[in-house]
């Protein structure tokens, strides 16, 4: 799912703390910089909202760790 970033997103993914990139999922192999199911990672990665016109990707297989 894709979803444009906004402003609001921005100030709301900061004042709630949401978690919801690879760094922050119990998939995600650290030493590798890799996920456990093979899916690419470049658009979850915390890093790719250092832009804020990036768009939002949300994975389906997340798992809060």
């Amino acid at each position: 799912m894709k979803i444009l970033q906004d402003q609001r997103f921005r100030q709301q993914r900061e004042a709630f703390n949401l978690r919801f990139n690879c760094e922050h999922c119990a998939l995600f192999d650290e030493q590798r910089e890799t996920c456990a199911h093979g899916y690419p990672t470049t658009e979850h990665r915390q890093a790719h909202y250092d832009d804020p016109t990036a768009l939002v990707v949300f994975c389906k297989h997340f798992e809060l760790a």
